[in-house]
């Protein structure tokens, strides 16, 4: 028969034995570990995140498109009683056929005045470092030569954009298809991402994707018809006054519409050089016809279509432009603005949960 002595040897003993030898004892010591490993773990999730950004950010690409065609979808919604299915694969042809009307139609000429831009572009700026040195400007030899440079390089990526749809075609080719399928059944992969989340989370995250998405909708289709506003606009007034590849400078202008402030400046900067090497007052005609492209566009058409859905400050889009424009290139500088509109989305959607919360632990404490 076991003494009393025994009792707690033999009960230690078998708690020992049943205790894992990797358990932390110190309660301390244990939460210092937890947040250590945590710290391990968020910086273990950045590293993979920069290395993996560019897929992220086609992945995100992907999104913006799907959000074009679902916008697209539920605007032909209005009209025609049809399946969601037909409605997107209209959309999609309408797509397919703008650009093969580019390509046929106007393919050559825009081939034809892309290929004489550069040298026009050469040609306004030599003039302009002259009348400078005229005026009594110090400028060097190499100064010239880099500034030239510097331009040719910027006008031929945004010419080797439009021969070659933003140059990369590969991943042009996986934004389409990746978009293609969101924007079919975007219910699926919402419900995919709502399963990876614990249940309590999940009504806020539906909640918070609604909006995300209606801001992105809002905010693709005041891009958009900003941006078929400006092209055609800017083509008709160049058009009617003679100045050399109107065509080309719509669809430069339309295209940069797409990124706002820096596109803008950039499609103005080629209008009004282009527009000078007609004479003063072709050029000083091309400058009244951008501040009435960008006038018109700034204040009449995006705010009827937008509504300010998602008011940003111009000075924190420049930024993030130039900032994801040195990570990423082209494609980081298309995508700046949504990705920041997104993110101010989620902000004021965790602003409006934190103020709930307080709401019900006043309501509480009053009731207690």
């Amino acid at each position: 028969m076991m003494s009393d002595n025994d009792k707690p040897a033999s009960a230690g003993s078998a708690h020992n034995m049943g205790s894992s030898p990797t358990r932390i004892s110190d309660v301390q010591l244990r939460f210092e570990a937890k947040r250590a490993f945590v710290w391990t773990a968020v910086v273990g999730l950045a590293i993979l995140a920069v290395y993996i950004s560019q897929s992220l950010l086609v992945i995100f690409g992907a999104m913006v498109f799907a959000s074009m065609i679902d916008g697209g979808a539920r605007l032909l919604g209005r009209a025609l009683k049809i399946g969601r299915m037909w409605r997107v694969g209209i959309i999609l042809a309408l797509t397919v056929a703008f650009f093969y009307w580019l390509a046929t139609f106007a393919g050559t000429q825009i081939s034809r005045e892309a290929a004489q831009l550069p040298q026009i572009i050469e040609a306004q700026i030599g003039q302009a470092i002259i009348w400078l040195d005229a005026q009594g400007f110090a400028i060097k030899q190499d100064d010239i030569q880099n500034l030239v440079g510097n331009l040719m390089s910027g006008v031929g990526t945004v010419t080797r954009a439009i021969g070659g749809i933003f140059g990369g075609l590969t991943t042009l080719l996986l934004i389409v298809i990746i978009g293609i399928y969101i924007a079919v059944e975007p219910d699926l992969y919402e419900r995919g991402v709502a399963w990876m989340l614990p249940n309590q989370k999940r009504s806020d995250f539906y909640i918070t994707a609604s909006k995300m998405g209606y801001a992105m909708r809002r905010l693709m289709a005041g891009r958009l018809v900003g941006m078929v506003f400006e092209g055609i606009f800017t083509w008709a007034m160049l058009a009617f006054y003679g100045v050399p590849m109107a065509a080309l400078l719509g669809i430069l202008t339309g295209l940069l519409a797409f990124v706002p402030n820096l596109g803008a400046l950039l499609s103005g900067v080629l209008m009004v050089l282009v527009g000078f090497s007609g004479g003063t007052e072709m050029g000083l005609y091309t400058i009244f016809v951008y501040f009435l492209v960008q006038t018109l566009d700034g204040y009449v058409i995006i705010p009827l279509i937008a509504k300010k859905t998602v008011d940003l400050a111009p000075a924190l889009v420049l930024a993030a432009q130039l900032i994801m424009g040195i990570l990423f290139g082209i494609l980081g500088l298309f995508l700046a603005d949504p990705m920041l509109a997104m993110i101010k989305v989620m902000l004021e959607r965790r602003s409006e949960q934190n103020d709930q919360a307080a709401d019900e632990g006043e309501l509480i404490a009053d009731g207690t």
